[in-house]
């Protein structure tokens, strides 16, 4: 007995997290994470077949959502299933090396590709998926290590792993959604198998847990697996993961807080967060029926960058592939215009931490971020006639200005309200669509 209590006494010591939201919740997150800022998120399986209405095409379908129906009557015979699409997610032009070529471009510094949706079809060869994955239909590929290959051996980009908890029509869920969740036949059978599998074989450095609000977290044995995670997996010192591990948890427990899709509070939080957006604003999934305006602009990607950055935020921006493999033209061309923006004024972006203000007291459209000893004021629009007024920052006799893109020296002066800053000639500076003054020597 004294030996199996002191071997128990030692495990117990090896394991520096307990299953418990107290402990897990207090371990630190990678600073990784904070330090990268952007992130891509693609939304990618069988609903890239149909790419009509949305990633939710499925659950549409079956709730006879009106559109959904009709298109299906209109373009496919009777007796059409879902899983009938499988066998045309085809991937022929998948190219992971010019994926990874695009998100180098963008700027990004870890991306999060959907594994498995709610549908449950995963995206690499699982043995706990049979014949519902890529490896056995469809495009016969591992798509999901395919990809981390790539970004691994041509970027330094973090390269991460959404997973979807539940599976609208499996039948191991609806068995225990029937008996109110107190079985756990789809939890052991198919959800924390395909964790494990996941995180073992792909060793990803993001979890982005989804799918999971039906159901509390002890359903889902959520802590037990975090617990494993952040001892003993082969990413335990470096994974990150967000707050969607059962209904309850989102914005309370986790590593860094998602809250809700598209969260961009506008004020500073007090725990980290993470803003996942789209630049389809409809859909996660690719449509075929978009039009351009249902797309942002790249003024829209770099507002809300800014803007989440500044109080505090992550952005993780979703693009949505084709099923033939293709990332179209406007989410390239958008990706790749991010990443120029922040060619210029990434020092303002990356790694930098929040500033006593979010936003000027005096002029709209401002947003502040710091980096060691310098403020960076972000200005969403031009001034008119070059002039910036700022009412936040106070600056000593010798402080130093300067527009990130351009050589020209500026002049500033003091004044009762603050701050004003003479701008170059528009046509000298190399940034487009947002501004980004370095001032060092705030003394607030």
């Amino acid at each position: 007995m004294n030996i199996l209590l002191l071997l128990l006494c030692v495990c117990l010591c090896e394991c520096k997290y307990a299953p418990t939201w107290s402990s897990l919740d207090a371990r630190p997150l990678p600073s990784w994470y904070d330090d990268s800022k952007v992130g891509i998120f693609l939304h990618w399986g069988v609903f890239s077949v149909p790419s009509f209405h949305s990633e939710w095409f499925w659950n549409a379908w079956k709730q006879n959502s009106s559109d959904v129906v009709k298109f299906m009557k209109n373009n496919y015979p009777p007796g059409f299933t879902y899983a009938d699409f499988a066998k045309d997610f085809t991937a022929e032009f998948y190219d992971p090396d010019h994926w990874a070529d695009i998100f180098n471009a963008s700027g990004a510094k870890y991306i999060v590709l959907t594994s498995k949706h709610h549908e449950g079809y995963t995206l690499w060869p699982s043995k706990y998926s049979f014949n519902w994955n890529a490896g056995d239909v469809g495009p016969h590929r591992d798509l999901l290590g395919d990809l981390a290959k790539a970004i691994r051996a041509k970027t330094d980009i973090k390269f991460g792993l959404y997973h979807s908890m539940y599976e609208w029509y499996n039948p191991l869920y609806l068995y225990d959604k029937k008996n109110k969740f107190n079985t756990q036949k789809f939890v052991f059978g198919k959800t924390m198998p395909e964790l494990y599998e996941l995180v073992n074989t792909y060793k990803p450095e993001v979890i982005w847990s989804d799918g999971d609000w039906e159901a509390k977290d002890r359903y889902w044995n959520s802590t037990d697996f975090l617990a494993w995670l952040y001892n003993e997996s082969p990413v335990r010192d470096t994974v990150v993961v967000n707050d969607r591990w059962g209904s309850g948890t989102p914005c309370h427990h986790g590593g860094y807080y998602t809250c809700t899709d598209r969260y961009n509070p506008g004020v500073l939080q007090k725990h980290k967060w993470e803003n996942c957006m789209t630049v389809d604003k409809h859909s996660w999934g690719y449509r075929r029926n978009a039009q351009l305006s249902d797309y942002l602009t790249t003024y829209d990607l770099i507002k809300q960058l800014v803007t989440t950055v500044s109080c505090g935020g992550n952005i993780l921006i979703n693009v949505g592939p084709t099923h033939d493999g293709r990332i179209i033209p406007i989410f390239e061309e958008r990706l790749r215009s991010l990443g120029a923006w922040l060619g210029v004024n990434g020092a303002a972006i990356y790694s930098s931490k929040p500033w006593s203000y979010q936003n000027d007291t005096l002029t709209p459209g401002v947003w502040y971020t710091a980096g060691g000893s310098t403020v960076y004021a972000i200005t969403l629009s031009w001034p008119d006639a070059g002039v910036l007024k700022l009412g936040a920052p106070k600056l000593d006799k010798a402080a130093e200005v300067k527009l990130l893109g351009s050589e020209d020296k500026l002049k500033w002066t003091a004044v009762a309200s603050g701050v004003v800053v003479k701008l170059p000639l528009r046509s000298h500076v190399k940034s487009q669509h947002a501004w980004t003054l370095a001032i060092k020597g705030v003394t607030n």
